[in-house]
């Protein structure tokens, strides 16, 4: 019963959310009678293949280091976390979704390989923000210069902080115990896992630019590319649910392509687009994990 509640409550989320979009669809039916435009399209959806297939390839390399797994076995796992996680704060279910895979002895290495696995992705989401966020203020300031020094020399302070407190506990825990237990796991894997995280995000950002090529945007690569790691970096930000993250991130690349002059309807479907693909179509495919899932006795 538990498992159709889960289904159940994860389609009628995304059946809201885009019941609730409004979209530009003869303008979108137009665009996309160009034959230009099936080509790239079929280039949206393999790199979205691509994008799920390495995060599953990312959690089984991260999972071998307690036990071997199959690529299927890798699959059921982010499948059915990521339905479970679609009506969860940031995705917090996907954790608890992993770990009922494995025995409770295991949960907390669970918990914790699950992290690193996230923690890559959202390294590589603030380094390429960043810099995309230093780009696009060189060519539209909206920031000023004075608040950039401010921020970095606050994130020197914090990080310099950070060391001289590495050793400071809370209930048991701290930043040393917390980098001596990262640095248990095999370098290899860290490499791996870092490496695999990057191409998804190559892969997942140029979902997007492939369809503002689609749509018509005209404007240089590297500007496109600043704007939408921007948009991802300040949606990853905020705290949300899986099934708002598209309002998200859309909300937040409305007004950053909208100073580069880009219609919002179009702004607004590739965001919702790229939702559908990552979120929507995986989310059915791990709905089926989810309801032939049987606990572990």
């Amino acid at each position: 019963m538990v498992k159709v509640l889960i289904v159940a409550a994860a389609f009628y989320f995304i059946y809201d959310r885009l019941s609730h979009t409004r979209l530009d669809w003869k303008q979108v039916q137009h665009l996309l009678e160009n034959p230009k435009a099936t080509y790239l399209l079929i280039g949206v959806v393999i790199l979205a293949v691509l994008n799920r297939f390495f995060e599953i390839l990312k959690w089984r390399n991260l999972v071998m280091s307690i036990r071997d797994i199959s690529l299927f076995e890798a699959t059921r796992q982010v499948m059915a976390s990521l339905t479970a996680g679609i009506f969860t704060p940031n995705g917090v279910g996907e954790y608890a979704g992993k770990a009922l895979f494995y025995e409770k002895s295991l949960a907390k290495k669970i918990v914790f390989l699950n992290l690193i696995c996230n923690g890559a992705q959202m390294m590589h989401t603030l380094i390429f923000g960043v810099f995309g966020l230093l780009y696009f203020n060189t060519k539209h300031a909206i920031i000023d210069s004075q608040v950039i020094l401010f921020l970095f020399i606050g994130c020197c302070v914090g990080f310099v902080a950070l060391l001289f407190m590495k050793r400071f506990s809370i209930k048991g825990y701290s930043i040393e115990k917390l980098l001596h237990k990262i640095n248990t796991l095999p370098r290899n894997i860290h490499l791996k896992n870092m490496g695999l995280a990057f191409f998804r995000y190559v892969f997942f950002s140029h979902q997007q630019y492939l369809l503002l090529v689609c749509f018509g945007v005209k404007l240089p690569y590297l500007m496109v590319l600043s704007t939408i790691a921007i948009s991802y970096l300040l949606a990853s930000s905020l705290p949300s649910f899986q099934f708002f993250d598209f309002a998200v991130k859309g909300s937040v690349a409305v007004f950053f392509f909208g100073q580069l002059g880009v219609n919002e309807w179009i702004v607004i479907f590739v965001t919702t687009a790229i939702w559908f693909l990552n979120v929507v179509v995986p989310v059915g495919i791990g709905s089926y994990f989810v309801l032939r899932f049987k606990p572990l006795p």
